[in-house]
């Protein structure tokens, strides 16, 4: 024991070591709450917790703005499993392994998407660096996004996939330097599948260790939550950032779309899981409740109509369904939101609302199409209810709905429903005899076609106007480097291991890629129907995020973003499943 006159000195030394040793060695006996994502080690495999908080001396701040609507109690994501339970979705490539010759094949289509890609990226530093879009045929660049850089950063996570790493680099320290400061009206949409989910997707590839990307994604979802900030915690699609960010309140609107409000739920869920903020869950949810309250009390029951009245909330007044634009991510979204909650939880909500969507879509909205060599294929259109008794299809294909013929196929595994695989195949097949039976080998935008009286086989009827052996009217002939046709492809390819999906894509490339290549790029058409393919001074960022993705991931060793371990949102993006 120490004398009575040394225990002061020697408990002061003490505690001066220990203050001396956490000044040297600092380290967290409990969990900071102001704790950043500098040391991760790999993706979490549960939410965080405490949540992540963003660093100090951001440009500007959106959580220093207060709330006007606050809410009181979130909803939570539910635990992640420690396995995954889902039915096998892709498959099993390692049962039958190619060829040398086949290997070698795909390994040289592989090498001609990457090219084409990095020459339009190339373009893109060269030219338009940290621009929204590169302007293909005169070289210059254009906002059409926000300003912040579109193109850089939908294009991350291709970087990363086609092993581009210095580009990736490179992309990523130009990506920190983006402030998200108000500027005007936002279209919430665009933002939350282009940017967020491409910040997501190439942290997610990092293996969630360039905390870069992290911390540029929660900027971001800051400010896109802020547009949730209504009477009805309804979110403003085209929302005012600097009215918001002077305080001045907005309500969402009155005469909104489908698509807008039900296509945040991938990438807000993916933010909570990385972050363990609850916030971005708690958005969705409460959007989720409303999608399945009023799914069945619609003119078309088990749809929702394109138009919807966000401001009541009202899903169930508008008389027009579709699966094209303005609606469709709504219904991709279900399946794939219920893959990333790994089947618990709230995933319920989501597989309940895919059945009974995909139930009518089935019955009320696909139509045989009437073809000169009467192939197997269904297509699907628009349709008009008006009245209980009668609902008219007009009949009417758009390429962006060719996207159902992979929700199908995704979600027919997911549910094991062999179905819906089957008809997700013969949508893909649709899409693709318009491709191949075009004047150019390239499917137009918008066009009808003669229908069969039911969904059976019909002969053709040589009598019929058309415009084109196949197709009846064109009213929109532009291509416009959409993804949604070689996007089915690529699933049908992973799903079913047909080899002759490969093929069809080979085609599909070389068809596009010969007629919109300039000196610089790749240009949209104005019009594939007529004898000269004139283009148009455009390259929307999804050339390079989703369309030459989706060709490289068709021509990839099928363990690359194997649709097991990721699901890609409605931009290509891909969310890591498994921890």
């Amino acid at each position: 024991m120490y004398p009575r006159r040394w225990r002061w000195p020697a408990l002061l030394c003490f505690i001066f070591s220990i203050l001396f040793l956490f000044r040297q060695f600092p380290f967290q006996i409990l969990p900071s709450p102001h704790r950043f994502p500098y040391a991760q080690k790999n993706c979490p495999a549960s939410p965080p917790y405490p949540s992540f908080k963003p660093p100090p001396g951001r440009r500007f701040n959106w959580r220093d703005i207060d709330t006007q609507y606050p809410v009181q109690d979130f909803q939570r994501l539910p635990k992640t499993p420690s396995k995954n339970d889902l039915p096998r979705v892709q498959y099993n490539f390692e049962e039958d392994p190619p060829s040398l010759y086949e290997e070698l094949m795909r390994k040289r289509r592989q090498a001609a998407v990457r090219a084409a890609f990095s020459r339009s990226w190339t373009s893109y530093k060269q030219r338009a660096w940290t621009k929204d879009e590169l302007q293909p045929l005169s070289g210059g660049s254009k906002t059409t996004f926000g300003g912040w850089g579109a193109t850089l950063v939908d294009s991350l996570d291709a970087l990363w996939i086609m092993d581009m790493k210095d580009d990736f680099e490179e992309a990523v320290a130009a990506v920190a330097h983006i402030n998200f400061k108000p500027d005007g009206e936002v279209n919430m949409f665009e933002t939350t599948i282009r940017y967020l989910g491409g910040l997501l997707a190439a942290y997610d590839l990092t293996d969630c260790k360039d905390s870069r990307l992290l911390e540029k994604a929660m900027e971001l979802g800051d400010m896109i939550y802020a547009s949730f900030d209504t009477p009805n915690r309804m979110p403003v699609t085209r929302w005012d950032s600097i009215k918001a960010a002077n305080g001045i309140k907005q309500s969402p609107a009155a005469n909104g779309i489908i698509a807008e409000l039900a296509s945040y739920t991938l990438e807000f869920t993916r933010l909570s899981q990385l972050t363990g903020d609850m916030r971005y869950f708690d958005a969705v949810s409460r959007i989720t409740d409303i999608l399945e309250q009023q799914q069945n009390a619609t003119k078309l029951p088990g749809l929702w109509p394109v138009g919807v009245d966000v401001q009541t909330p009202d899903l169930t007044q508008d008389s027009l369904f579709s699966l094209g634009a303005m609606a469709d991510s709504a219904y991709e979204y279900l399946g794939k939101t219920f893959q990333l909650l790994h089947g618990t939880g709230k995933a319920g909500q989501y597989k309940k609302m895919y059945q009974s969507s995909m139930d009518a879509v089935i019955e009320h909205l696909l139509f045989r199409p009437m073809v000169p060599d009467q192939a197997d294929i269904l297509m699907p259109t628009n349709v008009r209810v008006n009245g209980l008794s009668h609902i008219q299809q007009d009949h009417t294909a758009q390429h962006l709905a060719c996207f159902t013929g992979g929700m199908l196929a995704l979600g027919g595994r997911l549910f094991q429903n062999t179905t819906h695989v089957e008809i997700g195949q013969k949508i893909t097949d649709a899409c693709v005899w318009t491709y191949r039976h075009a004047p150019h080998g390239i499917m137009p935008e918008t066009f009808t076609m003669h229908a069969c009286p039911t969904l059976d086989v019909c002969p053709y009827d040589t009598g019929k106007p058309s415009v084109h052996p196949g197709f009846a009217s064109v009213s929109d002939a532009r291509y416009i480097l959409r993804p949604e046709a070689i996007e089915s492809v690529f699933y049908m390819y992973r799903i079913t291991g047909d080899s002759a999906y490969q093929d069809i894509a080979w085609e599909m490339f070389q068809a596009i890629d010969s007629r919109t290549r300039t000196q610089y790029a790749n240009a949209a058409i104005q019009d594939v129907m007529s004898d000269k393919t004139e283009r148009i001074d455009s390259m929307e960022s999804f050339w390079l995020a989703e369309t030459l993705k989706y060709f490289y991931l068709v021509f990839s060793d099928p363990a690359l973003v194997s649709l097991d371990d990721w699901v890609l949102n409605t931009e290509a993006h891909p969310f890591r499943l498994k921890g």
